[in-house]
């Protein structure tokens, strides 16, 4: 029996199916395919405790590829191992070797980059947009500690990729958390998409970064079957230490067994015609060369994953605000009538470890100013608390890889801040990852810390997000602007209930109490506070306080206003009509963001309905600078009661 030579036969046949289907496909990256072939040989057919039948098993070992242009290896050999593939919710069939001509077909499970809510659940997220991968498996891993399973995480990451900030902030991550359990695979072919890749990015340099950062580095030829069985046992014994994390530089070759597909010049281009022929008459050549030891014998046995899965989590109900402060000796808050959302975020997360156990907690070293510390500061929900240190992106991704473990986490940071992270986001989305994201300090209010700290179009970016359906059929992102404290408690809690992408503003400054503790908040709700006749005044988050000041203005002026705090976008586009027709067709929207946003919603509502509504836009329409209160900035901005009584009267004509 010769392990070598069934290794070899099992990489060749791997690259000859990624030759084939991506030529069927006619677009492809087979040359990236054939370089790992070996490496996803040993791990699918040999190392990895995982079940085809049930390829996302919650305590089977996971493969995450980073490098998710070269996925069509991972189809291959699921092909040959008969991986169970379909989409949530229906029924799964063994996937085939005759599935894969549909590569990248509108209809197929097999998408050009990984994608599990596609159909392929033998992925936990959604990868190619390159950086990302590693920062998954980092919280895969994390998710395992906590719930105490032996899960082993692999991800297989490019050379070139490794340029990626993300990968070296999820680098210093592994290292914090000491997460043995993870095992970067640096797939080093040497070659990106236009060339060679840079000195920086080569296997020497990258195992010298590696050994920096704290990891113990195995060097090895990515092509030599005992090289890699080798590693991997390596990793598997050292996986439940609390040493050094460990890493594998591969050396390997892009377009392995084919020298015609060899250099820069094939990224992408899978060979046709006589390329094609010729490739695969190499890689015949090359079976001749490597298995002539293969015995009829040979095979390959796949270890289980550990039968029992872990029990669903029983889920309580999170006691009322003002209960639930008094308990925290807060009764004294409650009576100033005050309470910025931020921290009603923080009391909001506290009771929610206390009644839910799957809500995990991840902030980039700023709990102190989002309020997260109000949960990691609690003895036994402490270890619930991950923090990401200033690494946003990493975060975003490491959320997406708990989510994938079943974890609920919300993802706190300022809200400027995750705009650096909305390839994250979005790549998060499209995986069905189950994250909450609450940006606190946001908007001008924040005021003198100036226009870098402040969160101007993210409502406009999130909204286009809203526009689209995900997986589920619902809005692919929910945004919440709560107005005062009792509106955020209430919404971290309904952000927790749902399944799937939530983003929500908390504000630095405290606001006055609207709300009390029966007042019900749902996705997609909007709130009548004062019910008028004449316009319609549409606000969120802290222009719901300012708002509320032009009503009196305007009823001075002979004006009868109604104000709606427009808490969620999107929101029920009837009932938001029906209002507005009741005030004669006119409206104001008031956001303290750029355009793009609230009033963008509205406007588009409006054009559908084709009535003969008017719509004036108010939002921030100038960069500003810092002021020392929030008053001076929305003076600045031109977004005080005052200037939103003078646009109300001229959508009236009343001036």
């Amino acid at each position: 029996m010769s392990f070598e030579a069934a290794v070899h036969a099992q990489a060749i046949e791997i690259g000859r199916l990624s030759l084939e289907m991506c030529a069927q496909s006619g677009s492809g990256h087979p040359t990236s395919a054939l370089s790992i072939a070996h490496i996803v040989t040993d791990l699918m057919f040999r190392a990895m405790r995982w079940s085809p039948e049930y390829p996302d098993f919650p305590t089977s070992d996971r493969l995450v590829l980073s490098e998710g242009h070269a996925v069509p290896a991972i189809y291959a050999a699921a092909a040959i191992l008969g991986v169970q593939v379909g989409k949530p919710g229906e029924e799964r069939r063994r996937l085939t070797v005759d599935d894969l001509s549909t590569l990248r077909e509108a209809a197929s499970v097999l998408e050009g980059h990984p994608s599990p809510m596609e159909g392929f659940p033998f992925f936990d997220a959604a990868t190619g947009s390159l950086g990302m991968g590693l920062s998954v498996s980092a919280g895969l891993a994390k998710a395992a500690r906590l719930d105490e399973i032996d899960r082993r995480i692999y991800c297989i990451i490019g050379d070139g990729e490794m340029r990626e900030g993300q990968v070296v902030e999820a680098l210093d991550f592994i290292v914090d958390h000491k997460l043995t359990n993870v095992l970067p695979i640096i797939n080093c072919n040497e070659y990106g998409q236009a060339n060679r890749v840079s000195d920086q990015q080569s296997a020497d340099t990258i195992g010298g970064k590696l050994r920096a950062y704290g990891f113990e580095v195995v060097t090895i030829n990515g092509h030599e079957p005992a090289q890699v069985r080798d590693a991997m046992d390596k990793f598997a014994a050292a996986s439940r230490g609390d040493g050094k994390p460990m890493a594998v530089v591969a050396r390997t070759v892009k377009g392995w067994g084919c020298p015609s597909l060899h250099g820069a010049g094939w990224h992408g281009k899978p060979p046709t015609g006589d390329a094609l022929r010729r490739a695969m008459q190499e890689l015949d050549e090359l079976r001749l060369e490597l298995t002539t030891a293969l015995g009829s014998s040979d095979q390959f046995t796949i270890q289980p994953p550990a039968e029992t899965a872990p029990q669903a989590a029983a889920v309580g109900e999170m006691p009322a605000l003002t209960d639930y402060m008094r308990k925290l000796d807060m009764e004294a808050v409650i009576h100033s009538g005050k309470f910025a959302t931020r921290k009603a975020y923080g009391v909001a997360l506290r009771a929610l470890g206390e009644t839910n156990p799957d809500v995990v907690v991840l902030d980039a070293d700023v709990s102190n100013s989002t309020f997260a510390e109000t949960f990691g500061r609690v003895p036994a929900l402490a270890p619930r608390f991950v923090e990401c240190k200033i690494g946003e992106q990493n975060m975003v991704s490491a959320a997406v890889g708990m989510s994938a473990a079943g974890k609920v986490p919300f993802i706190s940071t300022f809200a400027k801040f995750l705009t650096r992270a909305y390839d994250q986001i979005e790549m998060a989305m499209n995986g069905g990852a189950n994250i909450k994201l609450v940006g606190s300090h946001a908007g001008i209010t924040l005021a003198a810390d100036g226009p870098s700290q402040m969160s101007l179009p993210d409502v406009a970016w999130f909204r286009a997000l809203s526009t689209a359906r995900d997986h589920r059929g619902n809005p692919g992102c929910y945004i919440l602007q709560p107005a005062d404290a009792f509106a955020a408690y209430a919404l971290t809690g309904v952000m927790a209930e749902y399944e799937g992408l939530c983003y929500m503003r908390t504000l630095r400054a405290d606001t006055e109490f609207i709300y009390g503790d029966d007042q019900v908040f749902n996705l997609g709700g909007f709130e009548v506070l004062t019910e008028g006749r004449d316009v319609v005044l549409c606000a969120c988050g802290y222009m719901v306080q300012e708002a509320n000041r032009a009503i009196e203005l305007l009823d001075k002026a002979g004006v009868s206003a109604t104000l709606l705090d427009m808490y969620s976008i999107p929101f029920d586009t009837d009932k938001l009509l029906d209002v507005i027709a009741a005030n004669g067709g006119y409206a104001v929207s008031i956001e303290d963001n750029y355009g793009g946003g609230l009033g963008s919603a509205i406007a588009d509502a409006l054009v559908d309905a084709g009535d003969a509504f008017q719509l004036e836009q108010m939002h921030v329409s100038r960069i500003p600078k810092g002021a020392r209160t929030p008053e001076e900035m929305l003076s600045m901005c031109g977004l005080t009661a005052e200037d939103i009584t003078k646009r109300a009267l001229r959508v009236l004509q009343v001036v």
